[in-house]
């Protein structure tokens, strides 16, 4: 989506607000001894509440309202039977359609009070990954702008790139142009930002992993052996940057 009016940057407002607040609240209510299930029950109640609806489920007929994904799993897990543990490394992936527009949001977390030191660097890391490739967003950049800063600061960290799992262009659709927004730099992708365009940014940091390996169910990416965190955005191409639009009130 490219942003030419008002009416489209307010509907993008909305559903970025809705999956925002989702995400946070999935976050807050998640404890251990309760199953991915009841947490994706939960996030499927706050979606409908809010007018919106799943667009994994809308869009590719996901077998759950959001992606839940308990270490080794890190993207894409299908909510279901697990029980969560204090010190689980979770993943929580919120995206919705409302009036037409698409968002989309994540982030990673620890389960209860037992954050190792390693995970909660991990999760530092990453989060600087966001922070720093958003300030490379404007008119006239190259999107491989964005992987050399997530390639800076995973490296100044000790870790590691998931090289498969890439942002994207969203908002008339789920995943859309520009697709795969690397998140490592190459200087062969010469695509250019655009005033108005929409997409993601979505590092994902690993203490050792490149790749993450489809399972079975045809859904579920691990990283086994290693622990892998992500953090995401949708934003607008602003005039003087990014306008995120799905930052949790």
């Amino acid at each position: 989506m490219t942003i030419d009016n008002d009416t489209q940057f307010e509907k993008l407002k909305a559903i970025g607000s809705i999956v925002a607040k989702v995400l946070q609240r999935m976050m807050d209510a998640a404890k251990a001894g309760m199953t991915t299930a009841e947490l994706d029950a939960l996030g499927a109640k706050w979606l409908a509440e809010a007018g919106a609806r799943s667009a994994p489920m809308l869009t590719y007929n996901f077998p759950g309202a959001t992606c839940i994904s308990v270490a080794p799993a890190c993207a894409h897990g299908i909510p279901g039977e697990q029980v969560l543990q204090d010190g689980d490394l979770v993943n929580i992936d919120v995206s919705a359609e409302k009036d037409g527009v698409f968002a989309d949001t994540g982030g990673s977390f620890v389960i209860g009070s037992a954050e190792t030191p390693q995970q909660a660097a991990l999760l530092a890391a990453t989060r600087k990954a966001l922070s720093a490739s958003l300030t490379v967003v404007k008119p006239g950049a190259r999107f491989n702008e964005i992987g050399r800063k997530i390639e800076t600061v995973a490296a100044k960290a000790g870790l590691t790139i998931i090289e498969n799992l890439c942002s994207h262009g969203v908002g008339d659709g789920l995943h859309e142009e520009p697709k795969e927004i690397l998140p490592y730099y190459d200087a062969r992708d010469r695509r250019i930002m655009g005033r108005g365009q929409v997409f993601t940014i979505e590092p994902f940091l690993s203490t050792g992993g490149s790749i993450a390996e489809e399972q079975k169910d045809g859904w579920t990416l691990t990283t086994p052996g290693v622990l892998t965190a992500q953090f995401e955005h949708t934003l607008v191409v602003g005039k003087n940057g990014p306008i995120i639009v799905t930052k949790a009130a």
